[in-house]
């Protein structure tokens, strides 16, 4: 079973990117599309205080009439992050994403910010292991060994 671990490491680059809350969402928009990334967390020092996602803008910028150069990300990030743990599997996260309508999920080790996955990290995963038990059949059923 795939931990959020073995994600991680799957991953090729596991930095996360953060922003912080006084930053203006312009700012959050241009590290977005300069990173091809769609959510930053939200840090003071090394506390997570929210996460900012291009929903976020969607919803909380141009729906409500505000401007992203104006407007500081504290004003339109989500508070409430839930998080997971290495340890936890990608059924658990697939689980608390789609309960929650999540599209990431930070991920958090002895109170340390360590990673972030996405939806498209977990159906990339799932996928891939989709692949190897469909071949395995495939090479049972059929008599062909490696």
């Amino acid at each position: 079973m795939t931990t959020v671990a073995d994600i991680l490491k799957s991953k090729g680059d596991a930095t996360v990117h953060t922003i912080g809350p006084d930053d203006f969402v312009l700012d959050a928009l241009q590290r977005m599309a300069d990173k091809g990334i769609g959510a930053l967390m939200v840090t003071e020092g090394t506390a997570i205080v929210g996460i900012v996602t291009e929903r976020d803008y969607a919803r909380k910028i141009a729906l409500k009439g505000r401007t992203s150069a104006l407007t500081q990300v504290r004003d339109v990030m989500t508070k409430a992050v839930m998080f997971v743990k290495p340890a936890q599997t990608s059924e658990e996260c697939m689980a608390l994403m789609t309960d929650n309508r999540l599209r990431h999920l930070p991920v958090v080790q002895d109170d340390k910010l360590i990673g972030l996955i996405s939806i498209g990290d977990l159906v990339k995963n799932i996928i891939s292991e989709q692949k190897f038990v469909i071949e395995q059949l495939e090479h049972y059923i059929t008599g062909q060994h490696r």
